[in-house]
């Protein structure tokens, strides 16, 4: 199937602000656009690219003092098939796993893995290893953390979660992450699309979260909040939890005020706006979308 995708994220800017934006699809799915990816601004902008230490496109730019648009549409080509599932993907030992991926056993900024380690290991501890062992997981997270907008902020960390039981998608993902690492099963946080294809339609819409797990060689993606396979996941940028991936990052203030995302299948109607994760981020002080 063919998927429409695009945003339009509007700023205010005090004064000149140097910016970086996570807002492109993922270098990985780049061989599936049928449309150019480009952040487009205005005003109009002298815009680079480059790939973070993540392997993430990333746009970078000055934005003048005044109103600062970002937008973008693409058209990609996206198998009708949902979430793979592997029931007998089996976890690895620490000790094979490859180089690259032992960062996605530590503790990050809202995983605290040590401070969770032994919670993990008295609820999933003695289950057996592999895939059903991360589904307990995603079960268990989604179970027990109520979904609240309100409840939305930006220190709260995976303990939180775990301690208050209610949270936004990014929260439910940064749980089911510590509890994977702190079992020594690789976990990564990621960002990206995801419409309601395929489900009952659900308001408002935003880039979505969810987490990935290292298995048997490779990345498998699981998604504590929705907790079941989905059409459409389009990946834009993979970290160790959201800090890394954040949609825009402005080195001085830049007030956000409107946000819309778009991610429908080209015939169909699967439109909402909204935002309910972290879309942006500033070095000093750290601004989010709720």
């Amino acid at each position: 199937m063919l998927i429409r995708l695009g945003y339009d994220i509007q700023f205010q800017i005090p004064t000149s602000v140097a910016m970086v934006a996570l807002l492109s699809v993922h270098p990985s799915r780049a061989q599936d656009l049928l449309e150019p990816d480009e952040l487009r601004t205005e005003p109009e902008l002298k815009v680079t690219n480059y790939i973070d230490s993540f392997g993430n496109r990333c746009s970078r730019f000055v934005a003048p003092s005044g109103h600062l648009r970002l937008w973008s549409s693409t058209l990609i080509q996206q198998t009708d098939d949902p979430d793979e599932v592997n029931l007998s993907a089996r976890e690895m030992s620490v000790g094979d796993l490859p180089d690259g991926v032992l960062m996605y056993l530590l503790n990050s900024r809202y995983c605290e893995v040590d401070r969770l380690s032994g919670i993990a290991c008295d609820l999933f501890g003695n289950m057996p290893q592999g895939w059903g062992r991360v589904q307990a997981v995603c079960d268990w997270v989604h179970n027990h953390i109520a979904f609240d907008y309100q409840q939305a902020r930006p220190t709260k960390t995976a303990l939180d979660v775990y301690g208050e039981k209610v949270g936004v998608c990014r929260d439910y993902q940064h749980l089911a992450i510590a509890f994977c690492r702190a079992l020594n099963i690789p976990a990564r946080y990621a960002t990206g699309y995801l419409g309601d294809i395929g489900v009952p339609l659900r308001l408002p819409m935003d880039f979505s979260a969810w987490f990935e797990v290292y298995l048997d060689g490779r990345w498998w993606a699981f998604d504590a909040r929705n907790n079941q396979p989905r059409l459409g996941r389009i990946l834009m940028a993979t970290g160790r939890d959201a800090s890394d991936v954040a949609m825009t990052t402005s080195f001085g203030q830049a007030d956000l005020y409107s946000f819309f995302v778009v991610s429908e299948v080209e015939e169909g109607t699967v439109q909402a706006e909204g935002s309910d994760q972290v879309s942006t981020s500033s070095r000093s002080t750290p601004t989010f979308n709720v």
